[in-house]
């Protein structure tokens, strides 16, 4: 009897072994059966292509664009539960605001090259939330970098970039998962993943989640059902389709950010105030708000020819505010601030159509790889929300809340406001090309260009409408393989281009609410750098340096918070350096360091801004690391484990030489994880912020993060 070792499971089972016994038989024509071992360690973090990012099937050293992907398989290894987490991995990009489930824009903010950006894109295309996302049916998080206005638009992408979230697809093997969750601060989570093929054509996949967690202060919390069915039928061998949705049914009572004054000279020097109310929420369980979500995909892939293949995208969105939503003002003496509350209602739909023909020819001896689009994209804001009014004043000297934080207290407060009926509404068509030319067998050019059309209504019920704008957006690249497939220096101009929804301001005491229309904001990228495989592929690395210049940029009225002005222009320079890397059997590592330079180049000259790093910005240095070990053999053989970093230096979260400058500390916070796992189950148990450190993230605001936690996870996959 001889036994064969098969990493049979793949991707499923971790590329865990798979241990048979086999009996040697006379009709193997009597060969002698030796022990065979097939295992695959190679690297479980990286992800080779994306054919999103330039909406063209190119390996990652092929594309003149820095962009990284984070693959499920490191959710698994940190035991991921929401999606701050899972892009603590990824290089340069850090969250500036929690979900504050607001209408409109209540999603994440996070910071990418100096600018501020918020997941908005799902499968490449747009998907609206107003709450967190979960990352049960994520297959990889791709955060592309640099403005992409080109191939995505004006209206979902960020200057510094964009996050789009790629999921998981039905496939022709009947396998299923299963994960329960338990950890501190009351976190209960499971999830399950099961893809059925019902025939050759049709196959279907379910992942579903339930979530809950309270926060690590003395009020707050987070509950979510998630539900994301998934269908897949190949109609014949060149037509299929693919059908994506998802369902999210969140509900969280969530700490009101506290706000520096903006208009004031500041009243704080040091973090000690903020430290003594570290764990203080100022807020109640029972001002909470809901956001449920839905979101549909369908796509139709048909191959037209050998040179040719036609894919159709139809997509909706939606995304509900019904709430309370309240923050913390700066009374501006050292210590008071004063709450607003308003009780949200509103709603953000959006749906488009995308008509994409890739073609991969020769013209002459060149190749071709072309991708030409068609895009429309709608989107609509309503918003029937009260209006806001003070209740409470919050001492940090003295630790009190005068405020009333019950439903009945706030309502009775908020009985004679209102905002009014708004309806905004958005309409973009474009059309869009994209030609990667190989004009010799180590040079190839990426040449792009985008024509967007943009349209709509600041308010439903009024007949004014939004002045069209039109806008190009052209990109080009250079990649040039040294080594082919192991070595490429590249080079990119990009252009990047926001056509601003409009915007509902007032005066400085919240008076004359109106819809204020603006201009497309611009921004130009250059970038160089280069891309390797080494060491058989076991290394993945990116260096690049960048340069970003924004023009016709919208910021806050230095003289009325509740209003914005045009005409600003930011510079944003840096360097970037990431890593992914199996150096040994077993061992996984991802790591990255960014550093940035922004600075505001013009402005109102009252606002304070000139000269200085935006607020948006982040902290000028980020570091991450993580390294996991799975032991291969020996007494712990099916042991594992994993150690990970984040580092960030100060952040200027206040920064205006006409009122001062509060700077957020530096931090540096570890994890670890250790695992056991098997060929159909692992357990893994991880401890996050193992040094208890106190950090704050923000944006003129100071939001304290997550102390010491620990979580346990148990996964069986069949």
């Amino acid at each position: 009897m001889k036994t064969i070792t098969l990493s049979l499971m793949g991707v499923l089972l971790g590329f865990n072994a798979y241990t048979q016994e086999v009996r040697s038989q006379d009709s193997l024509n009597r060969r002698v059966l030796e022990e065979v071992i097939i295992k695959d360690f190679k690297n479980r973090y990286k992800v080779d292509s994306s054919s999103t990012v330039s909406k063209l099937p190119l390996k990652y050293i092929e594309n003149p664009q820095v962009y990284q992907s984070i693959s499920k398989n490191l959710f698994k290894d940190q035991v991921v539960t929401n999606l701050n987490n899972a892009l603590k991995n990824a290089t340069g990009i850090t969250r500036l605001w929690e979900s504050t489930g607001r209408g409109g824009d209540g999603a994440e903010f996070y910071s990418m090259r100096g600018f501020a950006v918020q997941p908005t894109m799902v499968n490449g295309m747009a998907s609206i939330t107003n709450a967190g996302l979960d990352p049960a049916n994520i297959e990889t998080i791709e955060i592309v970098k640099g403005p992409s206005g080109t191939l995505f638009g004006g209206n979902v992408i960020s200057y510094g970039g964009l996050i789009n979230v790629v999921t998981k697809k039905p496939h022709n093997q009947s396998r299923g998962e299963i994960n329960f969750t338990n950890g501190g601060f009351g976190l209960r989570r499971i999830t399950a993943d099961y893809n059925l093929p019902l025939s050759k054509q049709l196959a279907i996949r379910v992942n579903a989640a339930n979530s809950s967690e309270d926060s690590f202060q003395d009020a707050g919390f987070s509950k979510s059902t998630y539900i994301a069915p998934s269908l897949l039928f190949k109609a014949s061998d060149k037509l299929q389709f693919l059908i994506n949705s998802e369902m999210r049914f969140a509900e969280s009572a969530n700490a009101p950010m506290i706000f520096l004054s903006r208009y004031s000279p500041l009243s704080f020097q040091t973090m000690d105030l903020f430290e003594k109310s570290y764990r203080k929420s100022f807020t109640a369980n029972s001002l909470s708000i809901s956001n449920p979500s839905f979101g549909f995909q369908g796509q139709m892939l048909y191959t037209l020819s050998k040179q040719w293949k036609s894919q159709t995208i139809l997509s909706s969105s939606n995304t509900t505010s019904d709430g309370y939503y309240h923050y913390l003002w700066d009374s501006a003496n050292g210590s008071d601030f004063t709450r607003f509350i308003s009780k949200r209602d509103g709603k953000t739909r959006a749906s488009g159509i995308q008509q994409n023909f890739n073609g991969d020819f020769l013209l002459g001896k060149l190749r071709n790889r072309l991708v030409i689009g068609l895009d429309y994209l709608e989107k609509t804001i309503d918003n029937s929300s009260s209006g806001w009014v003070a209740h409470g004043l919050v001492s940090l000297k003295n630790q009190k809340d005068d405020g009333k934080l019950t439903p009945q207290a706030v309502d009775q407060s908020l009985l004679n406001v209102f905002e009014g009926v708004s309806s905004v509404k958005t309409k973009i068509s474009s059309v869009y090309a994209s030609d990667v030319i190989n004009l010799s067998k180590n040079l190839s050019a990426m040449l792009s260009l985008r024509l967007d059309h943009f349209e709509g209504q600041p308010n439903y019920y009024s007949t004014e409408k939004i002045k069209s704008q039109f806008n190009l957006s052209p990109k080009f690249g250079l990649v040039y393989q040294a080594i082919p497939e192991k070595l490429s220096l590249f080079s990119n101009y990009m252009n990047g281009f926001t056509n601003l929804d409009p915007a509902q301001v007032a005066n400085v005491d919240g008076s004359n609410p109106r819809v204020k229309i603006f201009d497309p904001e611009h921004a130009n990228q250059w970038e160089a750098g280069t891309k390797a495989n080494l060491y058989q592929d076991n290394i993945s690395l990116t260096l690049s340096y960048y340069s970003i210049l924004v023009d016709n940029k919208v910021m806050t009225d230095p003289t009325n918070i509740n209003n914005s002005i045009q005409g600003g222009e930011v510079s944003s320079k840096g360097f970037e350096a990431s890593i992914v890397t199996n150096p040994i059997k077993g061992l996984n590592i991802i790591a990255g360091y960014s550093f940035n330079k922004s600075e505001v180049t013009k402005d109102a000259p009252d606002a304070g801004y000139i000269g200085l790093r935006p607020e948006e910005a982040g902290p000028a240095r980020l570091a991450n690391f993580w390294a996991n070990y799975k032991f291969t053999e020996g007494v712990f053989k099916y042991v594992g484990i994993g150690l990970g970093a984040n580092y960030a230096s100060e952040h200027k979260t206040l920064n205006r030489s006409n009122i001062g400058t509060f700077s957020l500390p530096s931090y540096l916070v570890y994890n670890a994880v250790m695992s056991y796992s098997r060929a159909n189950f692992s357990l893994n148990l991880k401890l996050d912020n193992i040094g208890n450190e106190k950090y704050y993230t923000g944006w003129s605001t100071i939001t304290p993060q997550r102390l010491r936690s620990i979580a346990l996870g148990l996964n069986y996959m069949f």
